[in-house]
């Protein structure tokens, strides 16, 4: 008899399990940060407070902290709540592809685009977490175009398709958007997909049944075996 469980289980293994809880624990750990920059904004209002002397003022020691502080500051409900998703997706999609690279990448990404900014930006504040999520999103792309291996691919084609008109934002389009953050953003996002592409192991290649080329079938077994002889199927009319 055909075993049935063989059939339906095949799928269902020790590591697609753990990429599973990987992916929670990535999502988790990313909503977690977006949640304190809610908390930070709902602050800002509750208290009549304004954080946008935190931002990047270029070429003023006073506006060099922003290169720390700008991308925890964001203007408005409307400018954080059109970062959120991009935060959530490209933070996560970051981590669980690349957990060992993004130790690396956040930080360079962080300051390089702040103090990017400071040196060569229009001299108002700049602030917002627009400079993370474009170095987040070219990275991903670019590192699945120079690894090859078929998560980078995947996630790489994941984020073109979700964030691909983003590369306008690295233009001059609108007053009051800080086209230098996405700018200086996307350039290190690329710069560390050259530096770190190696910097995580190539995950294994996963192997289905139905890939297997051994004559002892782990769907089928030995059902063939187990037919009834020629003879047994004479016509007895």
């Amino acid at each position: 008899m055909i075993d049935t469980n063989k059939m339906l289980n095949f799928s269902t293994t020790n590591s697609s399990l753990s990429d599973i809880k990987k992916l929670k624990r990535t999502f988790y750990i990313v909503l977690v940060f977006t949640a304190i920059l809610w908390c930070i904004k709902l602050t800002e209002v509750s208290f009549h407070l304004d954080l946008s002397k935190l931002g990047i003022h270029p070429h003023t020691i006073s506006g060099l902290i922003g290169a720390l502080t700008a991308p925890l500051i964001h203007g408005s409900f409307e400018h954080l709540i059109a970062n959120s998703p991009a935060i959530i997706i490209l933070g996560t999609a970051l981590i669980y592809g690349y957990p060992r690279s993004c130790l690396l990448v956040i930080p360079v990404i962080w300051i390089g685009t702040g103090f990017g900014v400071w040196l060569t930006a229009r001299p108002v504040f700049h602030f917002g977490a627009s400079g993370l999520t474009y170095g987040c999103m070219f990275f991903i792309f670019v590192v699945g175009i120079l690894r090859k291996d078929r998560q980078a691919i995947a996630l790489s084609l994941l984020v073109f398709f979700l964030y691909g008109t983003m590369i306008w934002g690295v233009f001059p389009h609108q007053p009051g958007i800080s086209f230098e953050s996405h700018l200086w953003g996307a350039g290190m996002g690329t710069l560390c997909a050259v530096l770190f592409r190696n910097r995580d192991p190539a995950p294994p290649i996963k192997h289905y049944a139905w890939e297997s080329d051994d004559e002892d079938d782990p769907v089928m077994s030995n059902a063939w075996d187990q037919l009834p002889e020629s003879k047994d199927l004479e016509d007895n009319d």
